[in-house]
């Protein structure tokens, strides 16, 4: 090709990347309009609770140590041989999943875990089981430590946007250093439904006196928080707190890795 045609050639080729780098610009202009928009709308902010404000595998595995030993002190060496935590993980996952749909709390469910458990090691004895559960729960709840974001993330959101938990679990702001933290909680086992369902988020919409679309809801989990979220058209945004490669079915409005990108976030608005 003529140097005069390659010229041209590489003019018109820059031209057509300017043209789509505008169109680009422009493209992302507009959703930041759209969104901070949307932002402007923004009344509440509802959290997950395990996984989102404290390491739920760390405070259960820290109470099951202590029930194991408790069990060491009533029970001989040899029955415990092979009882480990993992395996009692295992055998409450078991019950949870038997139990799926019956009208049992989740210390209910823990309970009849902890049945399970002395049963696998040839004891059958309510009162030792009941004993493990009370000891599980004071650890469960008294020793939780909240992720180091938590109480700063609250503190500069709380003056702005009306704060709420939803959870599929049972613990209550007052039990886990949260008392006071929430204007408005919704628990699954108070609903009948467990999050994904629309309903949790419905609910905490109606507690938090707002529209859907003027709901933002946070959460570790992409199939419970994100999904259950964008369903009823909530904002969604999903905790990453250790970087797992994003799913390709379902789609997060945001993405963060810490609660403290929360404020930047919303400062579109």
């Amino acid at each position: 090709m003529p140097r005069f045609g390659l010229l041209r050639h590489y003019q018109i080729a820059r031209t057509s990347d300017i043209s789509r780098s505008r169109c680009y610009s422009a493209r992302i202009m507009q959703d930041r309009a759209s969104q901070a928009h949307r932002f402007r709308r923004l009344r509440a902010i509802s959290f997950d609770g395990d996984m989102t404000l404290w390491d739920f595998d760390a405070v259960m595995r820290h109470s099951l140590s202590h029930t194991l030993t408790e069990l060491r002190a009533h029970l001989p060496a040899n029955l415990l041989v092979d009882l480990t935590i993992d395996r009692m993980i295992e055998i409450r996952d078991a019950v949870a999943e038997e139990l799926r749909g019956h009208s049992l709390s989740l210390e209910g469910i823990r309970l009849e875990a902890f049945v399970r458990t002395l049963q696998s090691i040839g004891v059958n004895d309510g009162d030792l089981a009941a004993r493990l559960n009370a000891v599980y729960l004071k650890h469960r709840f008294e020793d939780i430590q909240l992720y180091p974001d938590v109480l700063p993330a609250f503190a500069t959101l709380r003056n702005r946007y009306m704060l709420g938990l939803v959870s599929n679990g049972n613990s209550y702001p007052e039990r886990c250093g949260l008392d006071g933290q929430f204007a408005f909680v919704v628990f699954a086992h108070d609903v009948g439904f467990e999050k994904p369902h629309p309903a949790m988020f419905q609910v905490a919409c109606c507690k938090a006196g707002c529209a859907e679309d003027e709901f933002m809801h946070v959460g570790d989990s992409v199939r419970s928080d994100i999904q259950g979220a964008k369903a009823i058209g909530a904002f969604a945004v999903w905790l990453n707190r250790s970087g797992m490669p994003r799913p390709s079915d379902i789609e997060p409005d945001f993405e963060i890795s810490t609660l403290l990108e929360l404020n930047p976030l919303l400062a579109m608005r």
